[in-house]
Order: structure tokens, then sequence, then C-alpha cells
């Protein structure tokens, strides 16, 4: 492990030998997610005194590097009963961590997904008995689309003239519309 590690038990829980071999493997495997970690400081916290059912740990990660914010996880949950044991918080933590530093990479490599925004339209002709319609998209195409394609049971609330949104895809005779949402009169 390249960068210092620093390890903490806090809350009156003894020191583990197994739990820190396993903090230990888990930051091992932080490298390969980000270059450059300076440091990495982990605290399990445990409560005092005897164990009973029911009590949880929690697991607080700050992981440093260079020119970037700090990456802080705190995997404390309420009520999540697979927190009765350290080592499945720890586990929850590292990934969250490793999860975090994943998606601060692909930001600095320009690989953030951009999603397109839905195509839109209105709806030029509209056969409410047979169950379908079509919509000019913006490029002046007619859309085929069906009832079902039409989110929140909306097809009896759409008349020629609405304003949609659709997403499109290849139908047997042409292009149709999968997925039709209604945004009010156009």
């Amino acid at each position: 492990m390249p960068f210092p590690l620093q390890i903490a038990f806090e809350g009156g829980l003894p020191p583990s030998d197994a739990l820190r071999a396993r903090i230990e493997r888990e930051a091992d495997k932080l490298e390969r997610f980000h270059d450059g970690i300076i440091a990495c400081r982990v605290a399990v916290i445990g409560r005092p005194g005897r164990r009973r059912h029911g009590d949880l740990y929690a697991v607080r990660l700050q992981i440093s590097t260079p020119g970037d914010c700090d990456v802080v996880i705190d995997r404390n949950p309420p009520a999540d009963h697979a927190h009765e044991d350290a080592f499945v918080t720890v586990r929850d933590a590292f990934d969250a961590a490793r999860r975090r530093l994943q998606d601060r990479r692909r930001r600095v490599q320009g690989q953030v997904k951009h999603h397109e925004p839905a195509p839109q339209g209105r709806i030029v002709r509209l056969f409410p008995d047979e169950g379908y319609g079509f919509i000019e998209s913006g490029d002046g195409r007619e859309i085929y689309f069906h009832r079902n394609a039409v989110v929140n049971d909306g097809f009896e609330r759409l008349a020629v003239g609405t304003a949609v949104r659709f997403a499109e895809a290849e139908g047997d005779k042409g292009p149709q519309a999968s997925t039709v949402h209604p945004n009010g009169k156009a």
C-alpha cells in the first residue's frame, strides 16, 4: 500500500487484528480506482461493553487525494441489520468509496454520460376507438404510438395538439414511440 493508512477503533470498541487485516486488504484495492491517494483514515465505531444482538457498527472513511476534496464515506445506517457485523460494515463502506473514486475518475477523464433530452412533438392524429395515434416530431416526421405507450394510463386525456415527449424505436412498419409523456396543450 503506497499511502499511509490510519485505523481507529472508537466508541469503546476493542482493537481487532482480524478487522484491521480486513481494512488493510480493502484499502489496498483502492489504488486501482484512483491514482495518487495520499492518505486513508478509517474509524470503526461500536458500542462499549458486551455486544448484544441488534447493536450496530458504523464506519467512517476519509480518503485524501491530490488536488481534489477528500472522499468521505460515513456508513452509519440507522437500522440495517447487516451492520451488526463489523466486517460487513467495513465492506460496505469500502464498496461505497470505490464507487465514489470511480465516479471521480470518470468525471476527470471526461467519461461522464450525457443524456440527450427526449424528443418533443405534438399529437397530430388520434384514433381513440382503435387505441393509437400519431405524433409529429420536431423534424416533421409522423411517429406512430399505441395507447399502451402513453404513461400513467394517459391515452384518454390526449387530444390533437397535445405536446408530448417520447422515446422513439423502430417498429415493424417504421418509427414508433415506445413511451409517450404528455406535456399539456401545445
